[in-house]
């Protein structure tokens, strides 16, 4: 019986997080998660520390014994900040969701390529972004966009730089999916009427999400490195 794949899973109590964690679990992975708090199959971490990321690989790599070989970045925020806020209130909001989707990942993927480096082994990062990297979000979005965007920058520049050692970088930019964090926004926002901008008429489950996630991490070819791969119904298509 072949050693399973060893994954730390950022974010992962709940929605898309929960469902890669499942769907890798289900493929026989040994798989690390990350919540706010430890838990048996969790390390807990709260991302907006500066020194959580490197906490938190520590901890995984101590419970999965020594070595990792996927790292899947999905821990994020999604949080308004109006433009007309007070100055340091727009900069706290700017700083702390940069800090958790953006800095938190690269944090993570520097750590996961120094390890593969020092073992002379491959590994492979993905990195759940948005379609709003590319389409941009509301205007009470702009760094939400902004951070999603240094995803897919991050993700395209670790696949160019690394691909000959065989450190293998993806990411998935879904558009609206069915978790808490959507559903609160879609409801703001008017709920159906903004379905009218989906194609296919309704936002993606989590597991849809997790089955392109799971692909990534175990089965995509290592031609695929940078590949970008948009989930979002049709409604921003490049």
């Amino acid at each position: 019986m072949s050693d399973p794949v060893h994954v730390l899973v950022t974010g992962s109590s709940r929605g898309i997080g929960a469902a890669v964690f499942g769907g890798l679990k289900a493929r026989g992975a040994r798989v690390v998660g990350h919540g706010r708090r430890d838990g048996p199959e969790a390390v807990g971490a709260d991302l907006a520390q500066a020194e959580a990321p490197g906490v938190l690989w520590r901890a995984a790599l101590e419970r999965l014994d020594g070595r990792i070989d996927v790292l899947i970045n999905n821990a994020g925020v999604f949080e308004a900040i109006a433009p007309d806020s007070p100055d340091e209130t727009w900069r706290e909001a700017w700083e702390r969701t940069l800090r958790i989707n953006l800095l938190a990942s690269a944090d993570l993927s520097r750590l996961a390529l120094l390890h593969w480096q020092a073992g002379g082994r491959p590994g492979r990062i993905v990195n759940i972004a948005s379609r709003a990297a590319y389409r941009g979000d509301s205007p009470a979005h702009w760094h939400y966009a902004a951070s999603k965007a240094g995803m897919i920058g991050m993700t395209k520049s670790m696949a160019r730089g690394y691909a000959r050692d065989g450190i293998l970088a993806f990411a998935i930019c879904p558009g609206f999916v069915m978790t808490g964090m959507a559903e609160d926004y879609l409801a703001s926002r008017g709920g159906e009427a903004l379905l009218q901008d989906i194609p296919l008429g309704r936002v993606a489950d989590p597991e849809e999400v997790a089955s392109a996630a799971v692909y990534l991490a175990l089965d995509a070819p290592p031609s695929m490195t940078g590949a970008v791969l948009d989930i979002n119904g049709a409604s921003f298509v490049r």
